[in-house]
């Protein structure tokens, strides 16, 4: 099969390439996916440049989620999966067989169910950044009728994150730098959308606050106005880190009793991974979650793929086997 691969880290014009390789074959408890769309996140291109290194086993197939097709299944699990339409998430854990190939395997519970309707480019653009929302949100239990704050509303991570609390019963503000993303941000429900570049961003947000719950892509920059706009014992929960690690107020901290949370998906507990898998499933099916602006490439510019990401694209980097 043809995939894309690299042996060492660096830049993706100078690791990638594409070879033939042997289809991998699905062990016990996995499934072998035919894949139709591999989608690019920064803990891809991350791992691939060496910024946050892993271990090759002597290749390295990048990119933890995707959707395909099932095409064959491994001993203990049901046959009848054969040609079922799944999403994919963290496929490269532990394992050299990414998605950025014809085919790759991953345990069989880690394949979704796709809903009818939702197309290859919407499943391979879940995984890392919708599972993130998820866990960034409801770590802590219900939205009903809370007040969350989105910062980064038109990324990946803040799109999904708007959706979900919209759906869960939350008022949702969203922070953003530009009217294109401001327009993005919008559609995907947001109550109040704010440029945090205006002056009056933190009046703008208390005017539907205070804010519950902050989910948080860029704590360093964004903490002072976090605090200002967060009610006492809320909470901030952070996905991202900065190029340099950023001064803690300790004592406005304090003044607030407020909770401040870190996520990182690979320490996640399956339980927990499980049900945001099936969350964001049944809030497919109900046509509650939508895609961002594609921009698509072809396996063999892959490195482009990459750059792109890398470049700062607004909406979702797909590469299509």
């Amino acid at each position: 099969m043809r995939a894309a691969l690299y042996r060492d880290m660096g830049q993706a014009a100078e690791v990638f390439r594409i070879e033939e390789v042997d289809r991998p074959a699905p062990g016990p408890g996995e499934v072998l996916v035919r894949v139709h769309a591999s989608g690019v996140n920064p803990t891809d291109y991350k791992a691939r440049s060496g910024a946050v290194p892993r271990p090759v086993d002597g290749f390295q197939v990048p990119h933890q989620d995707g959707a395909g097709v099932i095409e064959a299944v491994g001993a203990g699990v049901d046959s009848a999966r054969v040609g079922e339409r799944v999403w994919l998430w963290l496929t490269a854990v532990g394992s050299r067989w990414g998605t950025a190939a014809e085919w790759t395997v991953l345990p069989a519970r880690q394949a979704v169910s796709l809903p009818d309707g939702a197309s290859f480019e919407l499943g391979a653009s879940l995984g890392v950044p919708a599972m993130t929302a998820h866990v960034c949100l409801f770590s802590d239990g219900p939205l009903s009728g809370q007040v969350v704050l989105v910062a980064g509303g038109a990324g990946a991570v803040g799109h999904y994150a708007i959706e979900l609390a919209k759906r869960a019963g939350a008022r949702v503000i969203t922070t953003v730098s530009s009217p294109a993303k401001a327009a993005l941000a919008a559609q995907a429900g947001a109550d109040l959308v704010v440029n945090y570049r205006d002056p009056d961003a933190a009046g703008q947000i208390k005017a539907l606050g205070p804010v519950d719950r902050v989910v948080e892509v860029a704590l360093g920059a964004n903490l002072e106005l976090d605090l200002a706009v967060t009610r006492p014992h809320g909470t901030v929960v952070t996905y991202a880190a900065e190029p340099a690690n950023p001064e803690l107020p300790v004592r406005p901290c304090m003044t607030a009793n407020l909770t401040l949370k870190f996520v990182l998906l690979y320490g996640v507990p399956m339980t927990a991974l499980d049900q945001a898998a099936a969350d964001i499933t049944a809030a497919l099916a109900a046509g509650d979650l939508t895609g961002l602006p594609v921009h698509t490439f072809g396996l063999a510019d892959i490195a482009a793929a990459h750059e792109a990401a890398e470049d700062g694209a607004v909406g979702k980097v797909i590469v299509t086997p």
